[in-house]
């Protein structure tokens, strides 16, 4: 069938918007009608890496209405309302242990542009074209995904706003409330208030944090996450020696830190913020060759940890309901982070959402 997509076709080159030609699904592959796709700083790392070959539809954060179903699909039906997550096999010892952001096939799964067997599910006038990222490339009215990328999303939920709980949001409320386990009283430093960050912020009022503090360089962005439960947000140009801004609020230091930031110099700044036993979480993207942070007598002196985190160690199978319903209770209020553009509007969209200008992008294609 043909579907609308917007195509990366080199690093710093705009998306163009482009009719291609998207595969009937497969027998064990689901068709969605994408209805909203979040744009996350992970599309457009991928982009500018090449680490698939360009041209590429990105886009993982999809959300929609399922239209076809391969014959072995037996998790959803033409008509459910589904979020669409990363892809994991649901069968190596990580899957089975309800890790399925660590499963053993996660980059061929969900970082070849492609399907496994080496094909591609979306074709253009001068050949394939890369499709498949994290089993859906959803910059498109349409996507090809899979019953393990997909979490039905109820009636009564707003379905253009469901798809960043498959990853920005899932990340950084995961981080805090999965990976790290924050317990209730505890201290907390955030590195960056984006929307894993402010994501983060919700996900640490839920779990009940004493002090939550943002580091955060855009003003707009301190400012919701202090309306977000955050007790204090730093401006980075005020804060210079961060380690004493920290240990102004908190003069044993944070129990823990989280990291969306994935810059060097804050990385190991954010280690001299730690307590005693404290545990320093990294989902921020670094570049290739970054040290592990931190000096290894003062870990082994302290007790300190550092723990890598993909996709908050969640299971979206469980973890999906359980923010959707946090939200219906008003206790995850992620929407007050969204701003809405057309798909036909990405570049503009990226533009602004670089500039600080919004928080989270959410792409409609116009369907319901």
């Amino acid at each position: 069938m043909k579907v609308t997509t917007a195509v990366a076709h080199a690093p710093e080159a705009d998306f163009s918007i482009e009719e291609l030609e998207l595969d009937d699904p497969r027998e064990d592959e689901i068709l969605v009608r994408v209805v909203g796709v979040g744009l996350c700083h992970t599309d457009l790392v991928f982009k500018a890496s090449q680490t698939i070959p360009l041209p590429a539809v990105f886009g993982h954060e999809g959300s929609g209405i399922v239209e076809k179903v391969g014959a072995a699909v037996t998790k959803v039906a033409p008509g459910d309302r589904v979020a669409i997550t990363f892809r994991s096999c649901g069968t190596c010892p990580r899957c089975e242990k309800h890790d399925p952001a660590y499963c053993h096939t996660m980059p061929m799964l969900n970082y070849a542009g492609m399907r496994t067997d080496g094909s591609k599910a979306l074709h253009g006038e001068s050949g394939d074209v890369a499709s498949n990222f994290f089993g859906q490339s959803s910059f498109a009215s349409h996507c090809i995904t899979y019953e393990r990328n997909v979490v039905k999303v109820p009636e009564d939920f707003p379905l253009e706003l469901a798809g960043p709980l498959g990853c920005g949001i899932q990340t950084g409320a995961g981080g805090i409330m999965r990976s790290l386990a924050c317990e209730k009283g505890s201290s907390l430093l955030i590195l960056g208030g984006g929307a894993v960050g402010l994501s983060a912020v919700m996900g640490a009022v839920v779990q009940g944090c004493e002090t939550i503090i943002v580091l955060e360089p855009h003003e707009a962005r301190r400012k919701l996450a202090l309306e977000l439960g955050a007790t204090h947000a730093l401006d980075p140009a005020e804060a210079k020696d961060l380690a004493a801004a920290i240990r102004a609020i908190v003069p044993i230091g944070v129990d823990y830190a989280f990291d969306t930031t994935g810059i060097p110099p804050l990385l190991q700044s954010a280690m001299q913020c730690l307590g005693p036993h404290g545990t320093f979480g990294i989902v921020g993207i670094a570049p290739p060759g970054t040290p592990m942070p931190g000096d290894l007598m003062q870990a082994v002196t302290f007790g300190h940890t550092v723990k890598g985190i993909i996709e908050g160690d969640s299971d979206p199978d469980t973890f999906i309901p359980e923010m959707m319903e946090l939200h219906r209770q008003g206790r995850l209020p992620f929407d007050k982070l969204v701003k809405t553009y057309p798909l036909s509007e990405i570049n503009r969209a990226i533009a602004d959402q670089h500039h600080g200008d919004c928080v989270k992008v959410v792409l409609l294609t116009g369907q319901n």
